[in-house]
């Protein structure tokens, strides 16, 4: 039988994308996997903390080796947590590897990239469980990577999803 192409499987630790991660393995296993983690550069930058009166905010200083520590800390974080989702994707019957990318533009273009490039079959991802207000306030990343992708989406739902 030829193989197949791998599954991504979107994860950041959440419920929902644990969920996920078990579902992919109910329904791909013994297939192979991408357990994929995007982080977002750039955060030292933004540091905002709240000035004396506490009645506002204020940028912190610019600091090129403080910004350093905090890319390098984030970037590292990211890999550990994809590296635990692929360990449960492996224990779900998956052959997986973890993967962490750099989110440059939003996190569902930086999924459906990363699928793209990988050649995934299908994209694995959690549904948050906004409900339908909060979900058109704020976005879903789901919702966005099912209307942008080019491969097949799974969207698990999380059991407080009301729906959308």
């Amino acid at each position: 039988m030829p193989e197949q192409p791998p599954i991504l499987i979107a994860y950041d630790g959440s419920p929902p994308a644990r969920a996920a991660v078990s579902e992919a393995g109910r329904l791909f296993a013994p297939g192979e996997a991408i357990v994929l983690t995007v982080w977002e550069p750039g955060l030292a930058e933004m540091m905002i903390v709240p000035d004396a009166t506490g009645m506002g905010s204020t940028m912190l200083p610019f600091d090129p080796e403080v910004t350093r520590e905090v890319e390098q800390a984030s970037e590292e974080h990211a890999q550990s947590v994809a590296a635990e989702g692929a360990a449960l994707a492996n224990e779900a019957g998956l052959q997986a590897r973890a993967l962490a990318v750099e989110d440059l533009t939003d996190p569902p273009d930086a999924i459906v990239e990363a699928a793209e490039q990988h050649g995934a079959r299908a994209i694995v991802i959690g549904s948050r469980g906004l409900g339908a207000l909060k979900s058109k306030l704020l976005g879903s990343t789901s919702k966005t990577v099912l209307h942008r992708a080019a491969c097949p989406v799974v969207v698990v739902r999380h059991p407080e999803d009301h729906g959308e």
